[in-house]
C-alpha cells in the first residue's frame, strides 16, 4: 500500500497535534503505525506541513529535523500525545504538562532556526496549552487522532469527517445489517 501526506492527514487542527498523530492507532499495539518509522515519510513531512497544516501561516517552509536532533523531536511528540491525551480525558497532569514543556525547551533551545519542524512544533504546542482552543481538544473516535473541534456546538466526533467518520457509519451500517440478517 502506498503512502502519501494528503490533507487527512493533517486533520489536528494544530501542527503539534499532526505531529502527535504520526502514530495511527497508537492505543492498539497490534495495529499502530508510526508514520515517522519510514524514513521517506519523515523526510517528507515538513513540506506536505507547509502545504496542508492549518498552521501554516504561521510557519512557512519548514526544514527537516536534523538527525542528531531527532530524539529530542520524537520525545517532543509523545510529549504532547501524552500531555495533551490526558488533559482531555479531565487529568491535567502537571508532570505531563512539566514533561511537555521540558521537551519543547529543550528542541526550542537546540534547534537550528525558527523554520526548523522541531522548533515549529514546539511553538505550536506551546500556543496551543495558552490557547482557548485546547478546551475544545478531542479524541477521534474511529482512529484515536487528537484533533481541535472548531465545530459552533462542540459535536464533532471524528477528526475527519470524510474519512473516519465514513468509515464508522459504514461500521455501524454493516453491524446493524448483519444483526438483522440473523435475527
Amino acid at each position: 500500500m502506498t503512502f502519501s501526506w494528503t490533507l487527512h492527514r493533517f486533520a489536528g487542527g494544530a501542527l503539534a497535534l499532526d505531529v502527535a498523530n504520526s502514530v495511527i492507532f497508537r492505543s492498539e499495539p497490534g495495529r499502530s503505525i508510526d508514520r515517522f518509522a519510514v524514513p521517506q515519510h519523515f523526510e517528507a513531512f515538513p513540506g506536505a506541513a507547509a502545504r496542508f497544516s492549518t498552521e501554516r501561516a504561521l510557519f512557512g517552509d519548514l526544514e527537516p529535523v536534523r538527525h542528531n536532533h531527532r530524539a529530542d523531536f520524537f520525545s517532543l511528540r509523545e510529549a504532547i500525545d501524552a500531555y495533551f491525551r490526558m488533559r482531555i480525558e479531565g487529568n491535567d497532569d502537571r508532570l505531563l504538562l512539566a514533561d511537555l514543556l521540558q521537551a519543547a525547551g529543550k528542541v526550542l533551545r537546540d534547534a537550528q532556526g525558527e523554520a526548523s519542524l522541531e522548533a515549529a512544533t514546539a511553538r505550536s504546542a506551546i500556543r496551543l496549552l495558552s490557547s482557548v482552543e485546547a478546551e475544545r481538544l478531542k479524541i477521534c473516535g474511529n482512529c484515536g487522532w487528537l484533533f481541535i473541534d472548531r465545530s459552533r456546538n462542540r459535536s464533532r466526533m471524528w477528526c475527519d469527517m470524510a474519512v473516519c467518520g465514513n468509515r464508522a457509519k459504514a461500521s455501524r451500517h454493516y453491524h446493524r445489517k448483519k444483526q438483522e440478517a440473523v435475527s
